[in-house]
């Protein structure tokens, strides 16, 4: 055997060895087996930056939430706080939250008026010479009170002309040393009743009957109060096209003066509802309708959600429960004065 033979038998004897030493290298590269220390700590890698995405993702998440927990809160807690002297003061008015009437009205125009039935002239009971006059137009008077003295033409003897009512004196025609005539000396009005004469249109009348209730309230002065439908006319007016009707209103104060033109509501139903407050108290603060409730650390703002309303009264749904207190008249002035303290935290 030469010496070329003997090489190429010992080629083909140590194929097999390198086949088998190979084999486990290419199945490794072709993704078999166990991975590679680099591909283990790229895998380790990513996971570790996703958990980091993770991480940051709910930080922020929580950041979020305490900053819109924070933005909700922001307006709680806040109050204002008077003394009680100073609620006086003010003239804030306080009522209590509870049921309250809802009204359906009819709205009227009219003028206030003396009662005509507590209207009297006084007039000298015998000719003669005025020699002495006591009161003058404006002047209260007591029933029996001297308003003036008149010496008489015939007797030559003084007497007093007097007041047939408590009232005001609305008229004066003496003067001193002035002769009586057949006229009245003087007009004396019991003005602590009074009266508003409506104007009601024909589409109306059948709504206006004696004994309603009516509201007056003045635009000028505002004031408001309560009266009753004593008279409605029988016949109407060619001129203007209605019907008069006639509102009796107490005027113990004389808060109503005659010529004062008012506004009076007619009340046709009223329902109850189980919890309500008085228009004048809704204030709005940041775009909502707010109550300030009277606590012990003062008036704390309350936004409600109000339901029907008839102007004078409003139902409330939420923000405000039965029994507690809240400012009706000069609400205005709290809402004045937490924003003058907001802007002094800003400062």
């Amino acid at each position: 055997m030469n010496e070329l033979t003997r090489k190429n038998i010992a080629s083909i004897w140590a194929l097999p060895i390198v086949l088998a030493l190979a084999l486990p290298l290419f199945i490794s590269s072709c993704g078999g087996g166990k991975p590679s220390p680099a591909a283990t700590q790229s895998t380790e890698a990513d996971r570790d930056e996703e958990a980091g995405h993770s991480d940051v993702e709910k930080s922020e998440e929580g950041e979020r939430k305490e900053g819109g927990d924070a933005g909700h809160d922001e307006d709680a807690g806040k109050h204002v706080e008077l003394t009680d002297e100073q609620i006086e003061k003010a003239e804030i008015g306080l009522a209590e939250a509870g049921p309250i009437d809802l009204s359906e009205h009819l709205s009227l125009y009219g003028v206030i008026a003396p009662n005509a039935e507590r209207v009297l002239d006084v007039s000298a009971r015998f000719p003669g010479v005025i020699r002495s006059v006591k009161k003058r137009v404006g002047d209260s008077v007591r029933r029996g009170e001297t308003l003036a003295t008149i010496e008489s033409n015939e007797s030559l003897q003084t007497y007093p002309v007097v007041s047939p009512l408590d009232g005001v004196v609305t008229l004066r025609n003496a003067n001193e040393g002035a002769q009586t005539s057949d006229g009245p000396l003087f007009t004396v009005a019991d003005l602590s009743t009074v009266w508003v004469e409506v104007s009601v249109f024909p589409r109306d009348v059948a709504k206006v009957k004696v004994g309603q209730t009516v509201r007056v309230r003045s635009a000028d002065t505002g004031l408001s109060a309560q009266g009753r439908v004593v008279y409605v006319a029988p016949v109407g007016s060619s001129t203007s096209q209605t019907l008069s009707a006639r509102v009796q209103l107490a005027n113990p104060d004389r808060k109503w003066p005659p010529g004062l033109y008012v506004t009076a509501e007619v009340i046709l139903s009223s329902t109850t509802v189980p919890l309500g407050v008085r228009a004048e108290a809704l204030q709005t603060l940041e775009d909502q309708s707010v109550v300030f409730v009277k606590g012990e650390d003062g008036f704390e703002p309350r936004t409600v959600k109000t339901g029907r309303s008839d102007g004078e009264v409003i139902e409330v749904l939420s923000g405000v429960t039965a029994g507690e207190r809240y400012a009706t008249r000069n609400s205005f002035i709290l809402k004045a004065e937490l924003g003058k303290g907001a802007v002094e935290d800003e400062d």
